[in-house]
């Protein structure tokens, strides 16, 4: 490991308003771990920065000393770029501040934001964006890859919402982006990750919403599946933007929901968002609740903070994860086989399938006004592996499984949503995006990151450098 000398150390905190935690720091253990159980490295150095100007500070000092740096939000990529071994984290994971400014339908984030405090602040005046699906993962990391969730359908992404940034560039400059400042860099981080700087801080234009709103889950049994996947295809083709629909196949949990014979079991459920007025929705969605047989159906009046917590308890911090994903078009016969196959395979009760159905605003917005392609696609597959840690030994065979999946469905792949990357993340980063917009961004890359300084993520090369 890297040992960082106290006179140089001292001189770096001289001029850092944070905290600097090295190894021999009593927060060291805790600081340096992140959402994902299964990553283990062991930096440096980890910032904590109070602002921008930190983080200016810290990446230009890591520079100076040959230093890799890795940059943390809220530590929620599965990949762990978040954190690098013998480097520099620069941590905002303590700025967190967000404001809204109602008049102007605006919430300012700062890049250690998690979803929890964007949709909390914006619902206080019922106002909302597309924030995810997860409560505490970060809304950097998200919105740089893109970001999807319950209302990408009626708001489209939330790289559709982000109207500015203060982006801190590979020399340590301060600086702004938007459609009128720097607008080639606006583009490119609308979809090409942390390739470009480090974002402290985003603005987005908010749409009201709620703060009630109708949602829930319906489950049925594993039998089930071809007749629910069949009809999720058809319904989310012709539903109104207000739809969201993701599905859902796992084992049953051992909760007080579910019927004690389903425990252990495999099941498929439809996680239901209707973004719109809730007698309405009830319409709506009536077609969902009278599928088949369900075994359970929670779809209520509720808060719409409360639902973006829903998916929360699935997957906690600390777990160890690990998955693949594709992006599809509609589900076949054969995809719906597969799917379905592979179900019945499942290796670990706490491993999810998540299937997320696109369409709506977010179709409808260009391929070339942002760097996320395939937007006509109709759905993205994650394949999500998880286990405990003490449950180590199974670790290889719980990847094998979700790699046996992957590769079944390879032959109907569409390309990858970059934020759902793992170890693949090099292999497959061109996968994310159309070959026009891949040439912009390696364009945007050289002028921005000639040195390729920001390269522990999703890498884009800079023109010069090989091609990954």
């Amino acid at each position: 490991m890297t040992t960082l000398d106290l006179p140089t150390m001292d001189a770096l905190a001289g001029d850092f308003a944070g905290e600097l935690i090295t190894p021999d720091h009593p927060a060291y253990e805790v600081q340096r771990r992140i959402w994902n159980g299964e990553i283990d490295r062991r930096p440096a150095l980890l910032a904590r920065c109070e602002g921008a100007s930190d983080v200016a500070v810290a990446l230009r000092w890591a520079r100076d000393h040959g230093l890799p740096v890795a940059v943390r939000g809220g530590g929620h990529g599965i990949a762990g770029h978040s954190l690098v071994d013998d480097g520099v984290v620069l941590d905002l994971s303590g700025m967190r501040g967000t404001v809204v400014d109602p008049a102007a339908r605006t919430v300012s984030a700062q890049g250690g934001a998690l979803n929890a405090h964007v949709d909390r602040e914006s619902q206080a005046f019922g106002l909302a964006m597309t924030s995810g699906y997860i409560s505490h993962t970060g809304i950097a990391g998200l919105t740089l890859g893109g970001g999807i969730g319950h209302l990408m359908r009626r708001s489209g992404l939330a790289i559709d919402a982000l109207r500015s940034c203060q982006v801190v560039t590979a020399d340590g400059s301060i600086v702004r982006a938007s459609e009128t400042e720097n607008t080639d860099l606006f583009w490119g981080v609308r979809g090409g990750g942390g390739n470009f700087g480090v974002v402290t801080d985003f603005t987005f234009e908010l749409q009201p919403l709620g703060p009630t709103v109708l949602a829930g889950l319906v489950a049925w049994s594993a039998e089930e599946a071809p007749t629910v996947l069949a009809f999720l295809r058809d319904f989310i083709a012709d539903a109104p933007d207000e739809v969201g629909l993701m599905a859902n196949l796992r084992l049953a949990p051992a909760l007080p929901l579910f019927p004690e014979h389903l425990h252990g079991r495999p099941i498929i459920g439809l996680v239901a968002t209707y973004a719109g007025p809730v007698e309405e929705g009830e319409r709506v969605l009536a077609p969902v609740r009278a599928l088949g047989h369900p075994v359970l159906d929670t779809i209520a009046a509720k808060p719409y903070v409360a639902h973006q917590r829903f998916l929360d308890p699935a997957v906690p911090h600390g777990r160890h994860y690990y998955w693949r994903s594709h992006r599809l078009g509609p589900l076949s016969g054969d995809i719906i086989d597969t799917i379905c196959e592979h179900l019945a395979m499942i290796s670990s009760p706490l491993s999810t399938v998540p299937i997320f159905s696109f369409g709506g605003a977010m179709s409808r917005v260009p391929d070339d006004a942002t760097a996320f392609a395939h937007r006509d696609a109709s759905h993205d597959i994650n394949i999500v592996g998880s286990w405990l840690p003490e449950q180590a030994g199974d670790a290889d065979r719980h990847r094998a499984w979700v790699r046996g999946f992957f590769e079944a469905l390879a032959p109907h792949s569409r390309g990858v949503y970059v934020n759902f990357t793992s170890d693949d993340a090099q292999s497959r980063v061109q996968e994310a995006y159309s070959a026009a917009q891949w040439s912009r961004l390696r364009t945007v890359k050289t002028a921005w990151d000639p040195d390729n300084v920001f390269r522990g993520n999703a890498n884009i090369p800079p023109l010069g450098q090989r091609d990954t």
